[in-house]
């Protein structure tokens, strides 16, 4: 059996190898990920970035906070302990708190041990004293973190207690002092002269030449270190003391002088050289207080601070940096992805004479749309030629039975030709061929424009073949060629009669136009799961296997003359596809030549 199929238009599958576009992108070239990995990783070097730059701008700016907090707690702190050290009590320290309030901008508090205000430097109403003290202030007992210049008995020198000297022992040791400087070089020559809180002046070697036993050049330095009339009395007592600390140790006595520094005796000496020092300074000190250091505000907490200019600059320059890269990636990346858009954008507005097609640089998404958009230039071409390809094809098939009819009517119009019952004949069916190929026009163009209508009914498939054998037995009579039915089962469906019939039709028609005298035309139905298969078979001529692709394709005929003895319209084929598919189904065709034809439909149960 041969075919008249179609030459495709914008409705029908296209025949020919389409280029072949992946609908899913591999996730590593995703455009969407690519995008996805830009932006975080601008914002990754953007928070970097701003975490360093806040990192080190505030840690400097809370160690220069930190410093000056420092600075001014050890001002606070060895303020104190020096009031502590040159007075017997507290009375009179509320003048110098609020002098060290309002240089340093804190508020300050002295309490007992027992946390019983002494003094404060706040003239309102007086805060609740934070849990933790600052500092203990004790002239006996200093802290070496913000005192370290007491050394290692942790007596702050200041506390001289009975050794203050008299303004004459003053004046005599200073002469004194003065004239050893002298013999030792002056200032110049390795030695400076030191005066301690207690009056007591004091020659400090700074060259280490005239360290040693004979470092004093013969100058007398050991006469100024012995001690003065007023000195006298209360070394004794503490050598007193001394000496009844070791006898409760069992260690023998020691010596030592006004610079309270053992000879001999190690450290268990000078323990008890220290406790003795505190006992007797003690009447002397202020008792140990708890000193609360606070923001004025009341709160411990360090104040706040301000960026200063610089810092303000380094992190405005390095906003402006992150921001310039991160236009500087924006710019790369957004050319990138707009180049190939534009020319997409370009090829689309070109004529489709011009065959445009577009390069595919990329194998994302932007890619992808390419490959489509060539492909779909391609479609567009093959659909305009075959679209002049059907216009050509209706003309012909159009003017050749017009032709006939002019023809015959001139020359009737002539005197040539009479006009008798087989010019009619003739011309009627002329007439007819040509409205059978304006209804099959109309039913494609129906189909293509979605507009074909069906009237689904419950339908009996054997009843469907029957009738359709019934109908076209007389012309396989005719031709000599069996026409036969086969039904395995009772299978049912639903869909349009009327259409049905003309789809089975257009085979049983187009079988019995191709299959030689003696053969046989079948028809055969079965259910399969969920489908009805009809399948019209022929014993005819058979269709090359390079032109079964062609078979649906409008005005196409396998016989290269066209002629509509042999070949119908052209149509039949094509309407039976678009009827096929607007009941849900497909119709395909295997084909052997020299043996025969089967094209089978298959229709939803």
């Amino acid at each position: 059996m041969r075919a008249e199929p179609e030459s495709g238009t914008a409705g029908d599958s296209d025949t020919k190898p389409r280029t072949r576009v992946r609908a899913k992108v591999p996730l590593h070239r995703s455009l969407l990920v690519r995008l996805l990995a830009t932006s975080v990783m601008i914002a990754v070097c953007s928070v970097a970035a701003t975490a360093w730059l806040a990192a080190r701008t505030t840690s400097s700016a809370i160690q220069q906070e930190q410093g000056q907090l420092l600075s001014s707690d050890t001002e606070i702190y060895d303020t104190l302990v020096g009031y502590a050290a040159a007075h017997p009590n507290w009375n009179g320290v509320a003048p110098t708190l609020r002098r060290l309030a309002e240089r340093t901008g804190r508020r300050i508090t002295l309490t007992t041990q027992s946390r019983r205000t002494i003094a404060t430097s706040s003239t309102t109403t007086a805060a609740a004293l934070p849990t933790r003290a600052s500092a203990v202030v004790d002239p006996l007992h200093t802290d070496p973190a913000l005192l370290p210049d007491a050394g290692a008995n942790r007596i702050d020198p200041r506390a001289v207690g009975p050794y203050r000297l008299t303004a004459a022992e003053r004046e005599s040791l200073s002469g004194r002092a003065h004239k050893l400087l002298a013999c030792l070089g002056g200032p110049g020559g390795g030695a400076a002269l030191v005066t301690g809180p207690s009056g007591r002046p004091s020659i400090k070697i700074t060259n280490s030449a005239l360290g040693g036993a004979s470092g004093d050049r013969g100058c007398g330095l050991a006469g100024l270190a012995l001690p003065v009339a007023s000195e006298r009395e209360p070394l004794a007592r503490l050598t007193d003391m001394v000496d009844d600390c070791l006898r409760r140790r069992h260690l023998e006595p020691v010596k030592f002088g006004v610079d309270f520094v053992v000879v001999y005796g190690g450290p268990p000496a000078q323990a008890c050289l220290d406790t003795a020092r505190r006992d007797q300074l003690t009447p002397y000190a202020a008792p140990a207080a708890l000193l609360f250091v606070a923001t004025l505000a009341g709160s411990t907490a360090a104040p706040a601070f301000h960026f200063t200019s610089a810092n303000t600059t380094r992190i405005a320059g390095v906003a402006g940096l992150v921001l310039l890269v991160t236009v500087a990636v924006t710019v790369v990346v957004g050319t990138r992805l707009v180049r190939p858009l534009r020319a997409l954008a370009d090829a689309a507005r070109r004529p489709v004479e011009e065959h445009q097609r577009v390069p595919v640089t990329t194998n994302d998404e932007i890619g992808f749309l390419a490959a489509a958009f060539n492909d779909l230039t391609q479609r567009r071409e093959r659909m305009e030629g075959q679209r002049r390809a059907m216009v050509s094809d209706v003309a012909h098939e159009l003017r050749t039975p017009l032709s006939t009819i002019r023809g015959w009517l001139e020359a009737v119009q002539d005197g040539i030709a009479t006009s008798d019952q087989a010019l009619v004949d003739s011309l009627l069916e002329e007439a007819l061929l040509l409205q059978h190929i304006v209804d099959d026009l109309q039913d494609l163009a129906e189909a293509d424009a979605g507009q074909l209508r069906i009237h689904p009914e419950p339908l009996l498939v054997r009843d469907l073949l029957d009738h359709v054998a019934t109908a076209h037995l007389g012309r396989a009579e005719t031709a000599g060629v069996t026409l036969t039915t086969r039904t395995d089962g009772d299978p049912e469906l639903s869909g349009d009669p009327v259409r049905l019939r003309q789809v089975v039709g257009n085979l049983v028609s187009n079988a019995i136009r191709h299959t030689p005298r003696g053969g046989t035309v079948t028809l055969r139905a079965h259910r399969t799961a969920g489908h009805v298969t009809i399948e019209v078979a022929d014993t005819g001529t058979g269709i090359p296997a390079e032109d079964l692709p062609r078979v649906f394709d409008r005005f196409w005929r396998a016989e290269k003359s066209r002629s509509r003895r042999t070949g119908g319209s052209g149509l039949g084929l094509a309407i039976v596809r678009r009827l096929t598919e607007t009941h849900g189904g497909t119709v395909t065709v295997t084909s052997t030549v020299g043996a025969g034809t089967v094209f089978t439909v298959r229709l939803p149960a």
